[in-house]
């Protein structure tokens, strides 16, 4: 049975250069009866596991192209990857490979911008050692082998103070007219965070700070990128700040282009049962309904799957957790609606485990996909997850280094 709870959180202040919006919202508290059904009868594979000289510390996904090979990067190795089928095999390729000059560990997964080039940011590295924004292009000429290297671009270089430093775990995204929208964990104005815009100039790329995070009920160093409505408003999280506990548990905020700037508006506080500290980003399905995840709290205390629809915040799912961390991504959507994630450090071993939340009745059925045992598995999801035509989902171990296919 389900009941509901409504209470409003007021924001009124105002930052510096972004008119603040005052948002009186009403939460929706959905507690649904946990049902559970045992793992499925699913393949999982590891298609390739790193070694350190071709890579290590995969922290974030990977992407999917048209013909289903894969693009990711190491963290720990400083490398951008492809996996590629070739005669019934994966091969990986290592695209690319940064120096420190142009780039440092890659936390952020790589995606297809609207000119087909792949872009991303890396967390360190650059002239200032902030990071870097950048695109990689494939050679100009076929190659004769499976193995060709990429050209990097650097599209910007943060230098660590007011405009931004440090990129962290989120995507860069695209709006209609190519200009493209990240975050920093750090810089700014208050030392807090950004939210930025590259735009395309003359060759090159301008950067705009949108907003700057000042900590407080405002959130603070968003490790998640944005997301675009179709009317241009952009939404994310921050793991910390907001009103819901101590130095504040995390926030939902929405900005919305204005005559004067961007305004900043907290769409939602989190703290307790709610759950605590979102590090992943945001989804819509094909209604413009937001869903996410949080790294902890709950009833459980091992993080809560959510919903923000129509004003109302719903509590999907709070995972069990035993004390261990949940999920640090974002959640994945097929088009029967089900959802897919992965907690860091929860499953039967405490070493992190894939599911799947199917709608039923009114409630959410948690079925696990696979829970990873410290063996020739990996251990420690940190990335989101990317699912094919087929149904197929891919994903990334942080430890034990791997990438692994699970097959319907």
């Amino acid at each position: 049975m389900q009941t509901k709870e409504q209470f409003h959180n007021l924001i009124s202040c105002t930052v510096p250069r972004v008119a603040v919006a005052a948002l009186a919202m009403a939460i929706l508290f959905a507690l649904t009866m946990v049902l559970t059904q045992p793992a499925q009868a699913q393949t999982f594979t590891v298609i390739h596991t790193f070694t350190g000289p071709d890579g290590a510390g995969p922290v974030a996904g990977v992407t999917l192209d048209a013909a289903g090979n894969l693009y990711g990067t190491t963290a720990d190795g400083g490398t951008v990857f492809e996996l590629k089928r070739w005669h019934g095999n994966w091969v990986l390729n290592n695209i690319f490979k940064f120096n420190g000059n142009n780039g440092a560990w890659p936390q952020s997964r790589v995606v297809f911008g609207p000119d087909g080039a792949l872009y991303g940011t890396t967390y360190e590295g650059g002239s200032g050692n902030a990071g870097v924004v950048y695109s990689l292009r494939p050679p100009k000429t076929n190659c004769k082998t499976a193995l060709c290297p990429w050209t990097e671009t650097i599209l910007y270089q943060f230098s660590g103070g007011s405009d931004g430093a440090h990129p962290g775990y989120g995507n860069v995204t695209f709006d209609h007219a190519r200009n493209l929208y990240g975050t920093t964990t750090g810089g700014g104005a208050f030392g807090q965070g950004i939210v930025f815009r590259l735009t395309p100039s003359n060759g090159g790329w301008t950067e705009s700070v949108l907003y700057s995070f000042s900590g407080g009920r405002y959130g603070s160093e968003p490790m998640s990128g944005v997301i675009l409505d179709e009317a241009g408003n952009l939404y994310g999280t921050t793991p910390y700040g907001g009103g819901g506990c101590g130095i504040g548990c995390g926030t939902v905020y929405q900005l919305t282009p204005g005559g004067s700037g961007w305004n900043y508006s907290t769409l939602f506080w989190f703290g307790g049962s709610y759950g605590e500290h979102p590090y992943g980003s945001l989804i819509f399905d094909q209604s413009g309904n937001l869903y996410g995840t949080t790294s902890s709290g709950g009833s459980g205390g091992g993080g809560t799957v959510f919903e923000l629809s129509g004003g109302w915040f719903y509590l999907l799912y709070a995972l069990p957790g035993r004390g261990n961390p949940g999920p640090v991504a974002s959640p994945t959507m097929d088009a029967a609606g089900n959802l897919y994630a992965t907690t860091y450090s929860d499953g039967a071993y405490g070493l992190g485990a894939v599911f799947k939340l199917t709608p039923s009745d009114g409630g959410w059925i948690y079925t696990s996909l696979h829970d990873f045992t410290n063996g020739n598995d990996g251990m420690h999801p940190s990335g989101d997850l990317a699912m094919d035509v087929s149904g197929n989902l891919y994903g990334t171990t942080y430890e034990g280094g791997g990438v692994w296919e699970i097959t319907p």
